[in-house]
């Protein structure tokens, strides 16, 4: 990777899961990452409970609305995280793909999307340390 590196989060909807990893590493990254979300099936909204979980963290999601995947969001990224999608997410060559299984907080409650969202958390940090470490560690 040249130059700062882009993600794509890419779950179906683009409504909860990329979402809160979209939010959560733009947060962390502080500019540091280029960091973009999409969907293969895109939604209509967005999860109000994964809404609300990053709402309770301080986390804006005001300007955030599910999106379509592109070839060119694709073929920015340096590294796609797909969350889900199994066959739904196509296959650019040349990419590093990373797989998140994560269960679908769609239509939960904010109770049960919590930890869901703790493990995003968990999981965004641990990919922005990768990716920002200096070259060699």
């Amino acid at each position: 990777m040249n130059g700062t590196p882009v993600v794509l989060f890419l779950c179906i909807h683009n409504s909860g899961r990329s979402l809160a990893a979209k939010v959560l590493l733009q947060h962390y990254a502080n500019g540091r990452v280029e960091v973009r979300s999409a969907g293969s099936e895109p939604g209509h909204q967005l999860s109000p409970s994964v809404v609300a979980v990053l709402r309770e963290r301080g986390l804006d999601t005001a300007r955030e609305f599910p999106k379509p995947l592109t070839d060119a969001d694709a073929g920015a990224a340096d590294v796609v995280v797909t969350m889900g999608c199994g066959d739904t997410c196509p296959f650019y060559p040349g990419k590093r793909y990373v797989d998140w299984e994560l269960p679908d907080p769609a239509g939960l409650p904010v109770e049960q999307v919590r930890p869901i969202v703790d493990d995003i958390d968990r999981r965004v940090r641990a990919l922005l340390a990768e990716l920002t470490a200096p070259a060699g560690q």
